[in-house]
């Protein structure tokens, strides 16, 4: 059976309150960073799950080992929650496919700013052809 979990951490990274949703789904874990700005109140982030959640690009997914499901104690799961509650942060495998979409995102830029100075320089030596060519005109 295909089992898909969406988890989202909000926490204070100064000077910004920012949000970490993680998808897993057939194994693969996928992340994005959300800013919130000010401390978003817990209605502000439900609305935001249920209008925005569509809108969100994750990143590209990292494997991970599924873990067998093994029916734990009610006690014991209910000490997990609150320990989960209690540690505030995002998991490594979070951590490196946001890293993964960051560097992603950067290669980007630097392919679209290497084109847009590539036809500058060509714009450029167009127009001193032309001045040339206008000089020479008429001799």
């Amino acid at each position: 059976m295909q089992k898909n979990e969406s988890k989202l951490t909000v926490l204070f990274e100064d000077p910004f309150w920012i949000g970490v949703a993680e998808r897993v789904s057939k194994g693969e874990l996928s992340v994005c960073k959300i800013i919130f700005g000010s401390e978003p109140k817990d209605f502000e982030v439900y609305d935001f799950i249920l209008k925005d959640w569509h809108k969100l690009r994750f990143s590209t997914s990292v494997k991970i080992k599924e873990k067998q499901e093994v029916r734990i104690n009610p006690k014991r799961m209910q000490r997990e929650i609150s320990k989960q509650l209690d540690v505030c942060g995002i998991g490594t495998k979070s951590q490196q496919a946001l890293k993964l979409q960051q560097e992603e995102g950067k290669a980007a830029r630097k392919g679209r700013s290497r084109q847009q100075k590539n036809e500058e320089k060509q714009m450029k030596y167009e127009l001193h052809k032309h001045r040339n060519k206008e000089k020479h005109r008429g001799h």
